[in-house]
């Protein structure tokens, strides 16, 4: 069922990037970063290969998908700016987030923000959500603007140098990036099953 889902994926993401060019690059890249899971392993490794078919430069599918990160980030970012910091603080409850919860989040944005948006674009998964946790924070627009560029470039020339020294075998990168996603995954689930223990732990002192 993955395979099927990954296989149109790909299809979907060579087609566009094939009748658009560079603005296809960034519009794929626009779409994974804004919270969208669309798998940069196949975007910016196939971009590569049409580096090395000559259709495209390597700096200009680099740019391309680091601004295209940039722009799919800041949708993502405002929808947390505008509308997440108030649904969090009136349904927060209900999954466990409290507005103490929300003054950490906002005090680790404030002090550490530049240093994770920068560190999340280098990394498959975490890079397609930071935008979101960012702006419900509100974290300073320009810095974030700043970083998730600094971050998103190196990536995107990574994936698309791969894919070019990789020419017709482009597609074989996505194998390994998805033992990282599991990877990252599990982090991430390991995280969320703390983070659920030690909120019921606290209601249960609150209570007793």
């Amino acid at each position: 069922m993955v395979a099927k889902i990954i296989e149109i994926l790909a299809s979907f993401i060579i087609w566009g990037i094939s009748l658009l060019g560079y603005s296809g690059v960034a519009l794929m890249m626009a779409i994974e970063s804004a919270c969208i899971p669309l798998p940069s392993e196949i975007i910016m490794p196939f971009s590569g290969y049409l580096v090395f078919k000559g259709q495209f430069s390597l700096l200009g599918v680099s740019l391309a998908g680091a601004i295209g990160c940039v722009i799919g980030s800041i949708l993502a970012y405002w929808i947390g700016y505008i509308g997440g910091r108030p649904l969090a603080e009136k349904y927060g409850r209900y999954v466990l987030v409290t507005k103490h919860d929300l003054d950490i989040a906002d005090n680790f944005f404030k002090k550490y923000g530049n240093t994770a948006v920068f560190i999340s674009r280098l990394l498959p998964v975490v890079r397609t959500f930071i935008s979101l946790p960012a702006g419900i924070a509100r974290m300073n627009f320009w810095q974030f603007i700043t970083y998730t560029f600094l971050g998103s470039f190196p990536f995107c020339f990574l994936l698309a140098y791969i894919g070019e020294k990789l020419g017709e075998n482009w597609n074989t990168l996505g194998v390994y990036f998805h033992k990282f996603d599991l990877i990252i995954g599990i982090i991430i689930l390991v995280g969320v099953i703390w983070f659920i223990k030690r909120h019921i732990n606290i209601r249960k002192n609150e209570n007793e």
